[in-house]
C-alpha cells in the first residue's frame, strides 16, 4: 500500500499572511498613498493592520471620501473585472500594513481553493449592504442624520462583529463574518440629538 501525503486544508488566514507567490506585505505611514486613482489596477489588496480610506476626485478636482476600510478588508478588487485604471485612491489613515496580491495570484487563488472564495464573495457582499445602506441614507435622510450616522460609523459605535463561524475549519458565511453588528437605536437617536446645528 502507498502512503499518500495528507493534503494539509487550505486556511485563507494562512494564506493572506504569508508573502509567497504574488504575495507581498508592505507597512504604509499615515497618508501615504496605497494605489492612486487612474493608476494600472493590477493588484488586489489586503488590509491586515491600520485604517485605509477610498477617494475619487471629480475632474472639476472635487475630492469625495467613498469608504473606510479597517482590518481583514480588501481593495482594488475592480482589477478583477478587467478595469484597467484605477477609479479611486487609497491613502493610509493610520499606520498600516497591507499585503498586495498581483492579479494573477488572486484569480488562481479563488478558482483553487472554495475556502477563500467563500471568504472573499462574503467580503464584496458585506461592502455591497454597507454601499447600499449609504446610498438610502443619502437619499432618504436629512444632513444632520448622514452627518451623525457618520460620526457614529467613524467612532466605531457598531463595533466589528467578534462572531465567527469556523463550518469545518472554514472561516467566513452566507452573512459575512466581518459584517457590523447594528447601531442600538436608542444610541442612534441619542447620538442624533446632541447634534445641534445653528
Amino acid at each position: 500500500m502507498i502512503n499518500q501525503e495528507k493534503k494539509v486544508p487550505f486556511d485563507p488566514k494562512v494564506f493572506l499572511a504569508t508573502v509567497n507567490g504574488g504575495r507581498s506585505i508592505s507597512k504604509y505611514r499615515k497618508d501615504e498613498k496605497v494605489f492612486a486613482q487612474s493608476s494600472t489596477a493590477d493588484a488586489v489588496f489586503y488590509i491586515q493592520k491600520g485604517k485605509v480610506k477610498i477617494t475619487v476626485v471629480s475632474e472639476q478636482g472635487k475630492e469625495a471620501v467613498v469608504a473606510v476600510l479597517g482590518p481583514d478588508e480588501f481593495c482594488g478588487e475592480g482589477c478583477l473585472t478587467g478595469q484597467p485604471l484605477r477609479l479611486a485612491t487609497a491613502t493610509a489613515m493610520t499606520e498600516c500594513e497591507i499585503m498586495r496580491l498581483e492579479k494573477t495570484a488572486m484569480v488562481r487563488v479563488l478558482h483553487e481553493e472554495p475556502a477563500f472564495s467563500e471568504m472573499f464573495v462574503s467580503h464584496l457582499l458585506v461592502r455591497t449592504i454597507r454601499v447600499e445602506a449609504d446610498l438610502v441614507d443619502q437619499l432618504f435622510n436629512s444632513s444632520e442624520k448622514r452627518l451623525a450616522r457618520a460620526l457614529l460609523l467613524l467612532a466605531n459605535f457598531g463595533k466589528r462583529s467578534t462572531r465567527s463561524n469556523y463550518r469545518q475549519g472554514q472561516p467566513g458565511n452566507a452573512r459575512g463574518d466581518d459584517r457590523y453588528d447594528p447601531v442600538p437605536r436608542e444610541l442612534f437617536h441619542e447620538q442624533i440629538s446632541k447634534i445641534r446645528f445653528d
